[in-house]
């Protein structure tokens, strides 16, 4: 991922390659090099577990109300990443337990029909068991620390899960997308993922009998995705509109974000005096930007994540543990 070129953080606009969609991780011809190091932080892997020392450690109830008391009655804009989302069922990409998995481009979904076959088969095996998902205690604790003890400008999230929205925080910024929608890549409309799938199930009746018996497999994946064999002959339909390509309505990795989300994003943290960081390794450019674009701005970062990030030399604090153990306290 190092090898793609980026745009400088700030600009509002996201860098051609480097707003990875890392939540799709069918896998690929090929595997994918981890970023190298960054300002002395440690060496990230593709997906999969980090290198370092920070898993299982717990910040003292000192340094949590430290950082509480940073917060406290400012307008604080919130990044989360995939952290938010494992008390939901869904698994994260760089934990100490996640399995090392390879993403599908936007160029291979697009300009390969075998690719867009595989994609579809493995994510509709997949998909009953992410839409199953609902908002954790940490979705529900964010939602609740607004405005009391600080007042959230929007909860930008590199998730695609939509559970902050579901849980009340509001505005919510879908910087990568959300899942339960596709687009057009001709004529842009959009409509709902689940009407899709449900007309996938019936133009391959066989995979939708052994449904219950890849949800299994799905259930490991941050996103879905589940291994499903003789995927080259699985069938997808055009978009109703014009026949154009359908896909979800999120970023692959090599696919720009959408322009007027990231410039929300750069709004959202304009207006704050803060930024809370909360469940990311902030691995890729398009969530670490937002911590050199505070840095830039003298607002000071709070990040909290179970595991090194690659934006800790870049914390005024830094908390170690469980994000519920923090959020209920900080709820208090």
């Amino acid at each position: 991922m190092s090898s793609h070129p980026s745009s400088p953080s700030g600009t509002g606009r996201a860098g051609p390659a480097a707003d990875v969609g890392r939540w799709f991780s069918t896998a690929t011809s090929r595997p994918l090099d981890g970023p190298g190091p960054t300002r002395g932080g440690p060496r990230l892997p593709a997906w999969g577990p980090m290198e370092g020392a920070h898993y299982g450690r717990r910040s003292s109830p000192q340094e949590i109300r430290a950082a509480l008391d940073l917060l406290r009655d400012r307008p604080v804009a919130v990044l989360t990443g995939a952290g938010m989302s494992t008390g939901s069922g869904l698994p994260d990409y760089r934990g100490r337990d996640a399995v090392p998995r390879s993403p599908m481009t936007f160029q291979e979904f697009i300009g390969h029909d075998l690719a867009r076959r595989r994609y579809w088969a493995r994510s509709t095996a997949g998909w009953e068991q992410f839409r199953s998902a609902r908002p954790g205690h940490a979705h529900r604790l964010l939602a609740a620390l607004s405005p009391d003890p600080f007042p959230i400008t929007a909860v930008i999230t590199q998730n695609v899960d939509g559970l902050h929205a579901a849980a009340g925080s509001d505005p919510v910024i879908d910087l990568h997308g959300r899942l339960d929608r596709v687009r057009c890549q001709q004529c842009g409309a959009t409509s709902a993922r689940a009407a899709l799938h449900q007309r996938m199930l019936m133009m391959n009746p066989e995979l939708a009998e052994r449904l219950p018996d890849l949800a299994a497999d799905a259930a490991r994946a941050p996103d879905g995705d589940a291994e499903v064999d003789r995927t080259s002959s699985f069938r997808y339909p055009p978009c109703a509109l014009c026949g154009g390509i359908l896909k979800p309505d999120v970023v692959f990795f090599g696919e720009s974000a959408r322009r007027e989300v990231v410039a929300a994003a750069f709004a959202a943290l304009e207006a704050a005096e803060a930024l809370l960081v909360l469940g990311s390794s902030l691995t890729v450019q398009s969530g670490l930007r937002f911590v050199r674009a505070a840095g830039r701005q003298g607002k000071p970062v709070v990040i909290l994540n179970d595991g090194p990030t690659r934006a800790d030399p870049d914390a005024a604090v830094r908390l170690h543990g469980r994000l519920e153990e923090v959020l209920e306290d900080w709820a208090r």
